[in-house]
């Protein structure tokens, strides 16, 4: 007959509950277009300002992070929210084609749209047909 064991169920520490929180991060809806000349990505970060976006890029990847700050009236506390976490991230492996030196960035109520130009030797053109 096996022995009998209590275990005491531990509640976490307030560290450990916003180590938790720190760690949570919602990733964004994102539309992504292509055209001839460049790729757009859209991304829904709700009440994320420019200040608190950050958007980086290097050779192969893009990177999209922003916090949202959720302002309370002077006097009021939040007794429920439907939004368990203000921060966003999301990434994404670049082509070879895109140039991620000349990507532009707009933010505008919400959301953020990310242009991405491709390289312009890989860009289809049109070829001039002559008569004669």
């Amino acid at each position: 007959m096996a022995a009998k064991q209590d275990v005491a169920k531990q509640e976490p520490t307030e560290v450990q509950t916003k180590a938790r929180e720190e760690d949570f991060v919602v990733r964004p809806a994102v539309d992504i277009f292509e055209d001839a000349n460049a790729i757009t990505v859209q991304a829904e970060m709700p009440g994320v300002s420019r200040d608190r976006l950050n958007v980086k890029a290097d050779r192969n990847s893009l990177l999209i992070e922003g916090e949202a700050a959720i302002d309370m009236p002077a006097g009021m506390e939040a007794l429920y929210a439907d939004v368990q976490s203000t921060r966003y991230g999301r990434s994404f492996v670049l082509s070879g084609e895109l140039e991620p030196d000349k990507i532009e960035a707009n933010l505008k109520d919400g959301v953020l749209t990310v242009r991405i130009p491709k390289r312009a030797e890989l860009r289809p053109r049109k070829i001039e047909v002559r008569a004669g």
